[in-house]
């Protein structure tokens, strides 16, 4: 008679789909975490009084936490427990969204967001290294997928429920809503998850991680704060020598280990190199249009909150169909024409989008969103495929730990670097000539700010001045766009390797999983 394992009486355990629901409910509040923030900014501006900067600041405060930390949490939980580090990741994201819906200045929401980030760390990780333990190998692709697809999900969710929300509470509903959520999934971990570890998995080295995340914080703080004090500002070059000092030493450092974090050497591979450039670069871009729109829909467009999350979606949904095309696209024709053609469809968008002028309608705005997102989805998504199929198998965990890295590093320097333009671009055009010196200052330092002023002190030209301002300076950041996706463009039709799925050194993975979040369990979860 056949011995049944303990690892085996667990994926026949039934309750194995009640915790797989759990996962769901988690990784779905973490998708529409990211986008139902950029919604609220403008009501943010409005009632806590967060300049531009601040606004930066409580997105990326989550950004650059979570890329620094999403290798050693990944770490921890493959040697003190996937399902413990699992639940302290929701219980740090519990904490942190309740922290937000009491807080009442920009510095406590920006601490807030920080502790979300290292919630959120380990959170993602962890969510998918925990499933082999739970599901025989016939079941595991279903049970990859429905994780992946509700992460997937909850982006275009993301500003349709802010938008509710604000449109009936105040603007800390945003956290308030994860409470519940967060809460039905530890409650189902703790009872339903089954334990696993890897006791030989590489310790955490703490001086590579606080380099990655004082490097990175650095570099944002130099950007953020360019605008405001100066790019020649001694602040802001003493953060930029600061930055470039940790990171070099955290490049070091890593090229020495024997068995590193994160593998600067994978960046040697001509193929993983240029597909990780175009899926970062698409993130850049993407992330720091999620910060702009917002406030152009809401503060020039005049729509509510709502509003603004149902006029978003035409750039989802063309990312999400563009996706799912671009799958049988490389099946033909191989990755670089795909990843190439997309590049240059987001180029002609972001060029498109930067004819925008106060008085377009939102028929144009649809129109270039909708291209945008196809561009978007036609580049990230193979790029990310091919970047781990053009590497050797054994090196798989280590690339697609470094490219979910270098993907969150683009967002959030896309946030910082996009934003401050806009900022720059803003004060630098917004007519306070005849203000008091106040409202001058409340006026420059954010478009909601300027449109209070304006309605208190009676001043229909202010606000238009403002509107002007801001669609020109969110001009000039698309022009930006626009070359750069063009470079990208360029070298990946010259440098990328064509290398097809069935020619690739390792497969790539099914077309129902979404490879950004696969990346984290080909990471860490080692069996």
């Amino acid at each position: 008679m056949a011995t049944v394992t303990h690892a085996e009486d667990q994926r026949r355990d039934p309750r194995r789909w009640w915790a797989l629901g759990a996962l769901v409910t988690s990784m779905l509040v973490l998708g529409f975490d990211m986008t139902i923030l950029n919604v609220a900014l403008p009501t943010m501006a409005g009632q806590l009084g967060a300049s531009t900067g601040e606004l930066q600041w409580i997105v990326d405060a989550y950004i650059v936490v979570f890329a620094a930390l999403m290798l050693p949490a990944g770490l921890l939980g493959d040697r003190f427990g996937r399902r413990r580090m699992l639940i302290a990741g929701l219980g740090v994201f519990l904490a942190g969204a309740l922290c937000g819906t009491l807080v009442h200045t920009p510095g406590p929401v920006i601490a807030a967001r920080a502790v979300m980030g290292v919630g959120a760390a380990l959170v993602i990780p962890l969510g998918l290294s925990v499933l082999p333990s739970m599901f025989a190998p016939e079941e595991r692709g279903k049970a990859v997928a429905a994780v992946t697809a509700s992460m997937a999900a909850g982006m275009p969710l993301g500003p349709l429920i802010g938008g509710v929300l604000l449109d009936h509470y105040w603007w800390g509903s945003i956290f308030l809503i994860n409470v519940p959520m967060v809460a039905i999934g530890i409650t189902a971990c703790v009872f339903l998850l089954p334990e696993s570890r890897d006791p030989s998995s590489p310790k955490v080295d703490v001086l590579s991680t606080a380099s990655s995340a004082l490097g990175l914080g650095a570099l944002v703080f130099g950007i953020i704060e360019a605008p405001g004090r100066g790019w020649g500002s001694p602040e802001v070059i003493g953060s930029f020598a600061l930055s470039a000092v940790l990171l070099a030493a955290l490049v070091v450092r890593e090229r020495r280990a024997v068995r590193p974090m994160l593998d600067i050497r994978l960046l040697g591979h001509r193929g993983f190199l240029f597909n990780t450039l175009a899926a970062t670069l698409g993130t850049f871009v993407f992330s720091g249009l999620l910060f702009m729109l917002p406030t152009y829909l809401q503060e020039v467009g005049g729509t509510d909150a709502f509003g603004t999350g149902l006029r978003l979606l035409p750039m989802m949904g063309g990312l999400m169909v563009s996706a799912r095309l671009s799958t049988l696209l490389v099946g033909r024709a191989g990755p670089r024409p795909v990843v190439t053609a997309g590049l240059a469809v987001l180029c002609f968008a972001a060029l498109l989008g930067s004819r925008t002028e106060t008085g377009s309608g939102y028929g144009f705005t649809a129109l270039w969103l909708t291209i945008a997102g196809v561009g978007f989805g036609l580049a990230m998504v193979p790029a990310m495929d091919a970047a781990l199929g053009g590497i050797p198998a054994e090196e798989a965990g280590s690339g697609s730990g470094l490219l979910m890295t270098l993907r969150q590093v683009g967002g959030a320097i896309g946030i910082a670097l996009l934003g401050s333009l806009v900022a720059g671009s803003y004060g630098d055009r917004v007519d306070t000539a005849r203000l008091p010196a106040e409202a001058a200052d409340a006026a420059r330092a954010s478009l909601t700010g300027a449109h209070a002023v304006a309605e208190q002190l009676g001043l229909p030209a202010l606000a238009r001045s403002a509107d002007t301002a801001y669609v020109d300076g969110m001009s000039a950041v698309l022009v930006v766009c626009g070359i750069a996706a063009l470079v990208a463009a360029l070298l990946t039709a010259v440098l990328l390797p064509n290398q097809r799925p069935g020619e690739a050194l390792e497969p790539a993975p099914a077309p129902d999983v979404e490879t950004p979040d696969l990346a984290p369990r080909q990471a860490h979860g080692r069996q």
